[in-house]
């Protein structure tokens, strides 16, 4: 009897990002290509150059103001189905920002998805900012492991924002304003609404930055609070215990001496490492993140599955080795998603 040939790869490794042949489209790709899937609209995701980019409707806002507002662009429902070429794709939530997605690929009974980055909610704890991740059953998954190491394990959010909250209430109690420091798109929103409540130690307000993108999260549908924008004319020492969300390049900058008299904080995964918040040189670090955690990472692999597992950016290694000892066939793709250290959007 002849041995019937190998089934090519359905998503493959090329120099451009992830390609998919028998639909000739590549899914987050980090060089120019004609047709690109973009799982999510943080800068090492969705990059300049391509001809056509092809997202989940929520993410068109801010891909156009990331790529420009001439770019072509097709949107997708969750679950909507689009035949390109000879596969059907699908999106579905990840859980991670607005219009954040799982790309599943099916082609000839075989169903691959590709998940992006993701954030599994535990019970009674979801991200109010972004549609919650959705499992999907495949046959291949390639998820991310920016956090796969044991060590990181989330509270419960409800419980760092409580923590937050209590920090920016002693600022208060000492004349002090509280500036609280995280990525703007996606970490920013879910601060905002986990913190602009009725019962807040003093006013809320964003970096410009920050108020951009909660409009942005508005026009999509996502009901954030309405909070003040920091302007130049701004007059801190007319407040009282303020709190100002804002990216973590004003640290240390003149924008943030104009505050005044503040304390200042990290909100991160990243300071689950001990002597990261050290090397940030801030007063607080909140384990706060977008990201899913050792557990989640390990319950959205037992969710879809899939025998096949192949782990893209961050600790790879511990992963496929301990996918391995579960009995299930992992590797790694080596890509070029963006800066996952510790001043990165995790």
């Amino acid at each position: 009897m002849t041995a019937l040939p190998a089934r090519e790869d359905l998503i493959q490794r090329r120099p451009e990002g992830l390609y998919c042949p028998p639909g000739d489209f590549y899914i987050d790709p980090w060089r120019p290509v004609a047709r690109a899937v973009i799982t999510h609209a943080h800068a090492d995701h969705c990059r300049e150059g391509h001809g056509a980019y092809l997202a989940h409707r929520d993410a068109e806002g801010l891909m156009r103001s990331r790529v420009g507002p001439d770019m072509v662009f097709h949107g997708l429902a969750y679950g909507e189905p689009l035949q390109l070429g000879e596969v059907t794709i699908s999106l579905h939530p990840a859980g991670h920002v607005l219009g954040s997605a799982q790309v599943r690929v099916e082609h000839r009974g075989e169903v691959w998805v590709v998940s992006g980055d993701y954030f599994v909610s535990g019970a009674g704890d979801a991200n109010t900012t972004c549609a919650p991740f959705e499992p999907v059953r495949c046959d291949v998954f390639i998820t991310e492991a920016t956090f796969a190491l044991p060590i990181y394990r989330w509270a419960p959010q409800t419980e760092v924002l409580a923590e937050m909250r209590a920090w920016w209430a002693d600022c208060a109690a000492q004349g002090k304003h509280a500036l609280l420091m995280g990525y703007s798109l996606g970490k920013a929103q879910r601060l905002v609404a986990g913190l602009a409540t009725r019962d807040a130690p003093g006013p809320l307000l964003v970096h410009a930055a920050v108020a951009r993108l909660n409009d942005t999260y508005r026009a999509a549908g996502i009901a954030l609070p309405e909070v003040g924008t920091v302007t130049p004319e701004t007059h801190f020492k007319a407040l009282r215990g303020a709190l100002v969300i804002a990216p973590p390049a004003v640290q240390n900058s003149r924008w943030a001496k104009a505050l005044g008299p503040h304390s200042d904080a990290f909100a991160s995964g990243w300071m689950r490492l001990r002597g990261a918040r050290r090397r940030r040189s801030v007063d607080r670090g909140f384990v706060f993140s977008d990201h899913a955690d050792w557990p989640g990472l390990l319950s959205a692999i037992r969710s879809t599955g899939a025998q096949r597992v192949i782990v893209t950016h961050g600790d790879e290694g511990a992963l496929v080795r301990y996918l391995g000892e579960l009995g299930l066939q992992a590797q790694t793709f080596a890509t070029e998603y963006g800066d996952e250290g510790e001043g990165g959007e995790a």
